[in-house]
């Protein structure tokens, strides 16, 4: 069922979006070559207890058989790891790392969603770079579409056009979906897809737009773990991602300062 917001509970959810917003201006202050994820992922939950919200993410029960509740703030993906990576003492940032931060900032009731991917210190090479402006553009590309009375399909469409068109793969197996009250609402929104197909979209619905993409092929494995994907050929990945709110005119993004 997707829930259209009333204006109040808009704001209530604008303040969770911004605590979301600020924690990563928070966490690119630490991130740098020597630093574990797991020290990022404490820094996180902190910074959001600090500030009157929790991780919403932390325990998540995805109630999938084997497979264990979630049990970090953030998801810290390095490199080929796509996302829900699983923050560790061992994971220690090296100089030109891809990392991929994926959090939940749970606030009055209500949940703010975001992705970033940084390049650790120095970049490897101009390809790196290409590959995160390339996922970051994939979301502006996309929320050109995301206005009243188009379909949830013409924000998918455009965004796989864009990826695809630039030399690169969309993973087709996780996607984007509605936020509130839950962490995860309807609709769901891949990030490829025919245009003018699935939800209609409405002012006051309130979306987590979150392009994952590849740099080589679309295929990917899950860590026995239960959570960790990666690309199936080694190749990087990354992952941007913002909530949004449809209105009656241009979209609002909720959890971009």
């Amino acid at each position: 069922m997707i829930t259209i917001k009333s204006k109040s509970e808009i704001e209530l959810m604008k303040e969770a979006c911004k605590l979301t917003g600020l924690l990563y201006k928070e966490l690119e202050k630490h991130i740098k070559p020597g630093i574990s994820t797991y020290e990022l992922d404490k820094i996180a939950e902190k910074f959001m207890r600090a500030h009157g919200a929790s991780p919403a993410q932390k325990g998540y029960n995805p109630e999938i058989k084997g497979v264990p509740p979630f049990p970090c703030a953030i998801c810290a993906s390095i490199n080929d790891e796509v996302i829900h990576g699983i923050p560790s003492k061992r994971a220690i940032l090296k100089e030109g790392d891809i990392l991929s931060i994926d959090t939940v900032v749970y606030k009055n009731g209500f949940n703010g969603d975001a992705a970033r991917t940084f390049i650790v210190g120095k970049s490897k090479s101009k390809e790196d770079e290409r590959l995160l402006e390339i996922t970051k553009q994939a979301f502006f590309e996309g929320i050109k579409y995301a206005i009243k009375g188009n379909r949830v399909g013409d924000i998918s469409h455009a965004i796989g056009q864009f990826v695809e068109k630039n030399g690169y793969s969309v993973v087709r197996e996780f996607q984007g979906h509605g936020i509130g009250r839950q962490m995860h609402e309807d609709p769901g929104i891949p990030n490829y897809g025919k245009a003018g197909k699935g939800a209609r979209l409405e002012p006051g619905m309130t979306l987590a737009i979150e392009p994952m993409v590849i740099m080589g092929k679309p295929d990917i494995l899950e860590l026995d773990d239960g959570w960790t994907i990666i690309t199936e050929d080694g190749t990087p990945a990354a992952h941007y991602e913002n909530t949004i709110l449809i209105t009656e005119k241009e979209p609002e993004i909720l959890t971009l300062l």
